[in-house]
């Protein structure tokens, strides 16, 4: 893969051409986006690949549910529907997508989750409810930029920041780095929990942040615990398991267990897997199986992993999350 990305180099400055005037397009009006008349907050990234959208999001939802009517809109990758979908109690993976369902499974009672990969048209279905949303958050539409959205998160990773990546096919990165100025927020997400001061500034300087923009650092923490439907095992009572994983970046999830001396086979799928027949047979000769918690939303429909799927939770915790908050809680308060 890295020798294919390497051959089509070529290809970087064609990428690059069509993604930046097609942001100029759109910079300049020459493009229509849509504005409307609530709050809508996107959490997005330059990169593909896993950057933390998805808990992102929920740090938001907690933010603002108790406040205000929240809805996500999300594109629904890889779900088996088309159009504009509003989860109920019927919601699965394949009707919504797996990280909207998600959403869905820890807040249904408190939010509308909603899909629709033509982001206009899905808050204009969301306008239409019989109880309005007061804010919209928009999941992963950095680059969809048919909708305006009044206030922009954008999400960088520790690991792989994207003043150091380039354009696909070679890099990384959906369109130029300069279209980071565009965010209001910009979050390196995945930091040690110990980032030394040295480190951010470095982070800062690389960012160079306009006077509009402020920059955080954020940290993952797994819980002690893992969760089934029905049941909690504390980590330090797992003896082998199997870890199922099917996310773009499982590395730091794998440290973390190695870290708790804890013994595992890894099954490392693709990002946003479908597990096929063959995937569910060999998963059934599994005593325990601990996967996360994105993974464990497409499991869970399957009746004889039932009594041996648990997933581990994960939170985000953001450095200056006070100031974090504030950002936001301010933006809602304009409206």
């Amino acid at each position: 893969m890295k020798l294919l990305r390497k051959i089509l180099f070529p290809m970087v400055p064609i990428y690059y051409a069509i993604t930046w005037c097609r942001n100029i397009l759109y910079d300049f009006g020459l493009k229509k986006s849509t504005s409307f008349d609530l709050p809508v907050i996107c959490v997005g990234n330059l990169s593909v690949g896993g950057t933390g959208k998805t808990p992102m999001i929920e740090y938001l939802i907690r933010l603002l549910k108790d406040d205000y009517k929240v809805a996500t809109l999300s594109r629904g990758y890889k779900r088996k529907t088309e159009g504009f979908q509003l989860a109920d109690e019927n919601a699965t993976a394949e009707t919504i997508g797996d990280e909207p369902f998600q959403f869905y499974h820890k807040f249904k009672n408190e939010i509308n989750v909603a899909v629709d990969s033509n982001r206009v048209n899905g808050i204009g279905q969301l306008l239409k409810l019989k109880h309005l949303p007061e804010v919209v958050l928009l999941d992963d539409a950095f680059q969809h930029r048919k909708v305006k959205a009044g206030f922009n998160i954008m999400l960088t990773t520790y690991n792989n920041p994207y003043f150091k990546d380039t354009v696909l096919p070679t890099g990384n990165l959906r369109e130029p780095r300069s279209g980071a100025k565009r965010a209001h927020i910009i979050v390196v997400t995945k930091c040690p929990k110990h980032m030394s001061y040295y480190e951010k500034v470095g982070f800062l300087r690389r960012i160079n942040a306009t006077n509009d923009q402020q920059v955080f650092f954020s940290s993952i923490s797994y819980a002690d615990e893992v969760i089934s439907e029905n049941a909690a095992l504390q980590l330090n009572e797992l003896k082998d398991f199997a870890l199922v994983t099917g996310i773009a970046n499982a590395s730091p999830l794998i440290k973390f267990l190695k870290n708790k001396n804890l013994k595992f086979e890894h099954s490392n799928f693709k990002d946003h897997h479908e597990f096929s027949a063959n995937d569910i047979s060999a998963l059934e000769s599994k005593k325990l199986i601990i996967t996360t918690e994105k993974d464990f939303m497409r499991l869970k429909q399957y009746k004889s992993l039932k009594d041996k799927l648990f997933y581990l939770p994960i939170t985000v915790s953001i450095s200056d999350g006070n100031k974090f908050n504030e950002a936001i809680l301010n933006f809602m308060k304009s409206y």
